[in-house]
């Protein structure tokens, strides 16, 4: 399809959280008939976790993935324990939501190291201990690369080809991949990537721009069509094969977006995926 179905628009809530509440953004979605909506944890506590849900479910909106899990390693046992029980709530939380699946950024370094092969060991045990939990229970986990210049801090996962080589190591029943064009659009092989991880894996596509110059590395994403990624051409790439869940807009943008009227923002956002999406 040359132009993306309006249907499948879907709006993480970080794109308006600095502006609005989350029962407002879950309004503001109904009333643009933005019918795909992505939360996150601490807006869901702040609402309550049975109010969020039944606000959506009013208003007919679609959970396309719950913000976020992961953050697996730590300096010993008892920190990473600690870290899979939160895993395991928020497990429970996206559940509750109807979530297709439960976003994790997976953690960098625990504070302190320098060893980034152990991190990475970390997170694939963790990952092995939260599957136990999630299997039973239904809820799919999508393994979201960061760019590598999250590697210390936010993910030690980078790539489509790790995030991959997860999926083979630890199965892929109810494991997949959250792809984020910020993070992946410069993947030289990711037409490789995502043929491998094929439709089964393909549990959850993210848009936004990468302006250039870019500002800040992590609070200057672009609105669709402000940037350098050809948006169009990975939507096409993943819908021709087989992909047919929503495409979830998520902007951090201090100096721009979060400045701007939320209701605006929707409109705009509604326009550049019929345009560029």
């Amino acid at each position: 399809m040359h132009q993306p179905d309006p249907h499948k628009l879907s709006l993480n809530t970080a794109t308006v959280r600095q502006q609005w509440t989350l029962a407002q953004i879950i309004e503001g979605c109904a009333r643009h008939d933005i019918r795909g909506i992505s939360p996150w944890r601490d807006q869901v506590a702040e609402l309550g976790l049975l109010q969020t849900s039944r606000m959506i479910k009013q208003h007919g909106l679609t959970v396309t993935g719950y913000c976020r899990g992961g953050m697996f390693p730590g300096n010993d046992e008892a920190e990473r324990r600690r870290h899979l029980q939160d895993n395991q709530r928020a497990v429970d939380e996206a559940l509750e939501l109807n979530a297709a699946c439960l976003v994790l950024v997976v953690g960098g370094l625990p504070a302190g190291s320098k060893d980034l092969s152990g991190a990475r060991n970390q997170v694939r045990d963790g990952l092995s201990a939260l599957l136990d939990y999630s299997r039973p229970r239904g809820m799919n986990l999508a393994i979201e690369p960061l760019h590598p210049m999250y590697a210390a801090d936010r993910a030690c996962v980078n790539t489509l080809s790790q995030a991959n080589d997860l999926c083979d190591e630890l199965g892929d029943d109810g494991l997949g991949l959250a792809i984020d064009l910020y993070h992946t659009w410069w993947d030289p092989n990711f037409q490789q990537e995502i043929t491998r991880a094929g439709s089964k894996r393909l549990l959850a596509f993210h848009i936004c721009d990468w302006l250039n110059p870019t500002q800040d590395l992590l609070e200057d994403r672009g609105m669709m069509g402000d940037g350098v990624i050809n948006i169009r051409a990975f939507r096409q790439s993943v819908e021709a094969l087989g992909y047919i869940g929503f495409h979830e807009v998520e902007i951090f943008s201090r100096k721009n977006w979060w400045m701007r009227d939320p209701d605006e923002v929707l409109r705009v956002c509604k326009a550049r995926h019929k345009e560029h999406g």
